[in-house]
Order: structure tokens, then sequence, then C-alpha cells
């Protein structure tokens, strides 16, 4: 939890009462402004929801925003491809975006309606369903509620959305224009979305937590501007201490996101290349891959490591990057944080109570 000096400006995937602004931010940023303040507000926190991820990257970028909270990957859906393809940054439009935190968060999904819509059958509100012949949400979201929406929905019309909130928002501002599935009356439009986007946008919600896992969790990356004086400063919220020699407590773990490509001609390109992790004795937790767009079927491998603080020395990345820097091209130091998962910090909030990020 970040408890800034002074305003910061924090962006997000928006609108309003989306996954990110509910959990994301407002656990990360308690000060900032609540769904009824406007994004302009003079709370410590100023909020500055986005259209799209490119927009949030964008706004780093220029120092419009200090910090950027946005969806990486999920627990049942895993990588976010939108942001993987923004952190390659194959335009060089990013190039001051790092990573500098993590958050991981439990995600609930809910069917919603609007209120004169569920008042039919109030009661027994799955008797609604097969009225319902539009859906919408975020195409991420879709992944996550599978087997609830191939159980009561199969065939039912998906419409994407920008974002859950978006999709609630969208719901509550359309009146009943459809058929129904039988295309004998008139159908209902339903969005997939959090119990607080329902609460803000006044919408009624007929069927909670329809997320295929229990345990659904996605983790939010905490960007911020490499040049930015004011997030360098409050950088070491982010960033574990290093331990006393006294300390009996578990050492805590740094990790770090490197991006890079390779000769895919050459023969164990890649297995040259993250030898040198081994060797310089950083665990390897992640590689995803993205289509490099400089030939056809080759990528741009994102490879995640971890390091224990105060034990490998401070510049072993500095050391394992000038070695990449010989073996790969396109090698990037995408940034390094404190594992929020392994300090207790952030499993606090996985499987418990309702929140999330949505891999928007």
């Amino acid at each position: 939890m970040l408890s800034p000096s002074k305003s910061l400006r924090v962006t997000f995937l928006g609108p309003l009462a989306s996954f990110s602004h509910q959990q994301a931010v407002l656990n990360l940023f308690p000060t900032a402004s609540s769904p009824s303040q406007s994004a302009n507000s003079t709370t410590a926190t100023t909020l500055l929801p986005k259209p799209s991820f490119a927009d949030a990257f964008a706004a780093i970028q220029s120092n419009e925003a200090d910090y950027a909270v946005i969806p990486f990957e999920n627990s049942t859906n895993g990588s976010v491809v939108q942001t993987l393809d923004l952190l390659a940054d194959r335009d060089g439009r990013y190039n001051d975006v790092v990573v500098c935190g993590e958050y991981y968060l439990t995600v609930h999904h809910c069917l919603l309606v609007r209120k004169e819509d569920a008042t039919s059958d109030a009661s027994h509100p799955e008797r609604i369903y097969p009225r319902i012949s539009k859906l919408y949400t975020h195409p991420q979201a879709w992944g996550q509620c599978e087997c609830f929406l191939s159980k009561h929905f199969h065939g039912v019309e998906r419409q994407d959305a920008p974002s859950t909130s978006k999709a609630a928002s969208i719901v509550a501002n359309t009146g009943c224009a459809l058929r129904d599935v039988n295309g004998s009356g008139e159908g209902i439009q339903a969005a997939i979305a959090s119990s607080f986007a329902a609460t803000y946008h006044n919408l009624s919600i007929l069927a909670t937590n329809i997320e295929d896992r229990a345990g659904n969790t996605t983790r939010f990356l905490i960007l911020r501007n490499i040049n930015s004086e004011c997030t360098r400063s409050g950088e070491a919220d982010f960033y574990p201490p290093t331990p006393s020699s006294a300390s009996t407590a578990t050492p805590p773990k740094l990790k770090t996101l490197i991006s890079f490509m390779i000769a895919h001609e050459i023969p164990g390109a890649l297995v040259d290349a993250l030898t040198i992790f081994r060797r310089y004795g950083l665990n390897l937790t992640s590689i995803m891959p993205r289509p490099g767009q400089i030939r056809p079927w080759q990528y741009i491998f994102f490879v995640e490591c971890e390091r224990i603080r105060g034990v490998h020395e401070e510049d072993v990345v500095e050391r394992t990057m000038r070695e990449l820097d010989g073996k790969t091209s396109c090698c990037r130091d995408l940034g390094s944080w404190g594992d929020r998962l392994g300090d207790g910090k952030g499993e606090e909030e996985i499987g418990k109570g309702e929140g999330g990020i949505e891999r928007e």
C-alpha cells in the first residue's frame, strides 16, 4: 500500500467501477477518489481512467500519470496479451515505461441486468436467463466464466466491451430492444462484471461468483516512468527492505522482467540465452513469447526471474543484461520489484472477498 507524501496521479483501464479501479487502485492507493468523485478530485491521489491500455502506457510515458495499474496475467486464463504487446514496444513509443510493483487479487464475476428486467421473477432469477439474448463483457472474462456460460447461455450472442465496467454501463443505458432467443418477444441484455459495477451502474445481480475457479486470481503490474522523480522516490513502497544479518525471516524476493529476441535460425539460441540466467543464480519463473512482428514466426520472449535481496549481488541483473546483449537482440530490462505473492502482502487478498483484475 502506497502512502503518498503528495498528490499522485494514477491511471488505469476505465471507466470508473472497473475491477482495476475497484480493487487495485483503491487498495494500493487508499486515498484515491471514490467512484462518486471525479477524476479531478483534490484528494491525495487523482484517478485518471483511460479507455485503453495503450492510453495508460502513453500517460506514463508522457508523465501525465505517476503510476499505472495494469492487469498482467490471470490464474485461469493466462497472460494478458495486450499488456505484453505494449511492453514489447515494437515502435519505440514507451521507452521509459518500466515495472516497479505487482499486486494479486481474487476475481469474482457477476451476471448483471437492468433492475426493471429483473423484477419479473425476482425470487427465481434463473428463470430470467432464457430471456437474455445478448451478453456484454471484456474479452478475457469470457474465458474465466466459460462453464457458467456454456451451461446457461449456449448460443447466446456475446459482445466484447473495452472493460467489464463499460459492459455494465452499456446494459444500464440501453433499452430492451432485442428479441429473445425464441424470437417471440423483447430480449434482455446482460453484463458480466463485478458487484461493485452493479452498485455503481444501478443494476441487479442475477448470479454471483460465476467464474470457473474459486481461486480465480489476476496479477496487476504497477508501472512508472523511469525518469520520474516523483515515482522514483516512492519506489521503496514496492521494494522489500534488505534483511538484516540477525533476521530469521524468509529473505525477500525481487522479481525482474526482461525481454529479448534471438536468432531463430541458430540451433540452441534460446537455450544459450536462458543459460545466462542460471549462471547468475536467477530463478526463471515464466517465459512468455509474443510475435516479434519483424519477420513472420519469430518471437520476442518475456522472461521473468527472481532473486533474493541481500543474497544476490545488487548488480546481478546488470551483469546478466550485459551478457544477454551478446547472445540476443532487442534486449530490454523492463524493471524490478518486490515479490507480493511470497511476502504475505498479496496473499491476503487471494481467495477472499470480491475484487480483481480483468484481463482487459
